[in-house]
């Protein structure tokens, strides 16, 4: 199914950017190209062809493992990828540990601790998931990097250049994509955690006379971890779309940045790479959680 999800994923993408004004033979020759070399480029690059046979011979390269070449650069898309995916997986792989850490913490903390704790973590969570993560990230470089000097506020360093380089490149933009899922992930936890607290099991184990951290972990938390992985696959397939702006706010050279700027210039071959790319992304995450599930239910492994 995830093989067929990115055949689909790519035709629409395909069939969409066929439609919108314009095409690379005009963003290449720009206003002072004549009619007659525009006419020529058009032929040149096949976009005279119809367009289902355009996408075949994507598709069919693309199948044999060549993305192909950049009709506006001349590079490889399969290098101009493969250069700034760990960008966009770094940002990504970080803002789902984050989210899911801090919101399953909070969540915990707001089931268990009722009253006050509870309502304060509650508004704090409805503030974070009412700010988008543009607005967050252009008020953290401000503060952050502006106001105190703390942190960068652009750019990206490569792990191989810098850990601790790489780790503070990472911190505000992290930040800016997390908050909403942090919001998310911890009402969620929280409410499925009542629900679990509630029940006839949980109160036979306070029976019991087991210590509160035996419940509230081994009990309580295990049982609401189904929905917080259900969650957090959700909210990471959004996640990779807001990787889009906060790579433009932060001037990180990733696949969201590299999207933009083929789009804008109707580069297909490079839309189509990083569109695959994406998909595969969303098929892996979603595999993941999956195995997750069997891990947290051994009913699961059953079905």
């Amino acid at each position: 199914m995830g093989v067929v999800l990115i055949l689909v994923v790519s035709a629409i993408s395909f069939v969409l950017l066929a439609l919108t004004p314009g095409n690379a033979a005009q963003a290449l020759l720009g206003p002072q190209g004549t009619h007659q070399e525009y006419l020529a480029l058009r032929r040149q690059l096949g976009l005279n062809l119809p367009l289902y046979e355009q996408y075949w011979n994507w598709l069919r390269t693309a199948m044999a493992g060549n993305l192909g070449t950049s009709v506006i650069s001349g590079a490889s898309v399969g290098s101009q990828i493969s250069s700034r995916l760990p960008v966009t997986l770094s940002l990504v792989i970080g803002s789902l540990l984050v989210s899911a850490i801090i919101g399953t913490g909070l969540g915990v903390i707001s089931s268990v601790r009722r009253g006050v704790v509870d309502r304060v973590l509650d508004a704090i969570g409805l503030v974070g998931f009412a700010v988008p993560s543009f607005w967050a990230g252009a008020v953290l470089i401000a503060i952050f990097a502006v106001d105190l000097k703390w942190l960068p506020a652009t750019g990206y360093t490569p792990i191989s250049q810098s850990v601790s380089g790489w780790l503070e490149s990472l911190v505000l933009p992290v930040l800016a994509l997390s908050l909403g899922m942090i919001a998310v992930i911890a009402k969620q936890t929280r409410d499925t955690m009542l629900d679990v607290l509630a029940s006839e099991h949980i109160k036979a184990a306070w029976a019991s006379g087991l210590s509160p951290s035996t419940i509230y972990l081994k009990y309580g938390l295990k049982n609401a971890g189904m929905t917080v992985m259900t969650i957090t696959g959700v909210q990471a397939v959004g996640l990779l779309g807001g990787t889009v702006v906060v790579e433009a706010i932060f001037a990180m050279p990733g696949l969201g940045s590299l999207l933009v700027n083929a789009t804008a210039t109707h580069d297909l071959p490079v839309v189509q790479g990083v569109v695959v790319v994406f998909t595969a992304l969303i098929v892996a995450i979603n595999l993941l959680i999956d195995l997750t599930y069997a891990a947290l239910n051994p009913r699961v492994r059953t079905v």
